[in-house]
Formats: C-alpha cells, sequence, structure tokens
C-alpha cells in the first residue's frame, strides 16, 4: 500500500505543479509577471508541490518518482490538449502512451 500511495502523492504533486505553470504562464502573457496574482499563485502551488514530492519520495525510489512525474505529466497534458483545446491524437500518440504507462507498470516494486 506504501508504493499505491507514493504514487498518489506524485500525481497530486504533478497535477499542482502543472496548474502552478498555468498560473505562471498567465502571468507572463499579461507582462507584469512579478508583481501579478497570478505569479503569485503559481510560486505558491510549486511550493505546495514540492511538498508533494518531498512526501513521495519518502514513499518511493528517486527513479520511480522521475517516471511516475514524467507520465502523469504527459497524461494531463494529453488530457488538457485534448479536453480544453479540441486536439485529436493519433493512433501513434495513443501507442506512446501505453508505452508510457507499460514503462510506470515496469517501474513499480511490489512490497
Amino acid at each position: 500500500m506504501t508504493g499505491l500511495w507514493g504514487y498518489g502523492l506524485c500525481f497530486g504533486a504533478t497535477l499542482v505543479m502543472i496548474l502552478g505553470d498555468y498560473a505562471i504562464k498567465l502571468a507572463a502573457d499579461r507582462g507584469t509577471m512579478l508583481q501579478s496574482p497570478q505569479f503569485l499563485v503559481g510560486g505558491v502551488l510549486y511550493a505546495l508541490s514540492a511538498v508533494g514530492w518531498y512526501l513521495a519520495m519518502r514513499q518511493m525510489t528517486l527513479a520511480q518518482t522521475g517516471v511516475a512525474s514524467a507520465i502523469f505529466s504527459l497524461l494531463a497534458l494529453c488530457a488538457m490538449g485534448v479536453l480544453l483545446f479540441e486536439e485529436t491524437l493519433a493512433a501513434r500518440e495513443y501507442l506512446g502512451i501505453a508505452m508510457a504507462v507499460g514503462a510506470l507498470v515496469l517501474m513499480t516494486r511490489s512490497v
């Protein structure tokens, strides 16, 4: 159960980090990056994601955390593209996603 908890923490930290990226991008697009509330929100979200990474790394190896983070980012960004920006995925991209999830499965250690 510890590994599952670690992956959950990693997933949450990844999502919080992506929200932080989004907030900082909004600030950058407005040209008042350091003075805007969006930048401050992004910074706070980054700090929260760091806490999540710390907690995840207590449950998993660094390699597992790195692979999980990359795959969770891939999945979240693909979902955002499809759901928010009406992008489409080709069969090759679905295969790539499946292979990435396969890598996550291979990196999982059973207790």
